[in-house]
């Protein structure tokens, strides 16, 4: 991990955060990818799962914030499975 970077538990915590009160649970793999799972607490149903977010495309608070609002697109149009992750560009 880069200096200029923020660790994986500070970016956890973020995205995590973004999305209560749906329990969103993220999981970065070996090869820096991210995990992202969304969970209706009520229901215990998955409402969103991305694969390959790949970490080195988190470098500012502002792509931090384009992937939230993504994720969140997908998820108010009711996507329950996404993988794996299409890069913005």
């Amino acid at each position: 991990m880069f200096a200029y970077r923020l660790s994986t538990l500070e970016l956890r915590s973020i995205i995590e955060g973004a999305f209560l009160p749906l329990r969103c649970t993220c999981t970065i793999a070996p090869d820096s990818s991210m995990t992202v799972q969304v969970v209706d607490p009520k229901s215990e149903r998955i409402e969103l799962f991305v694969t390959g977010i790949p970490l080195d495309r988190l470098d500012t608070s502002r792509e931090i914030a384009e992937l939230v609002a993504e994720l969140r697109s997908d998820l108010d149009r009711g996507k329950q499975l996404h993988m794996p992750f299409r890069a913005a560009g």
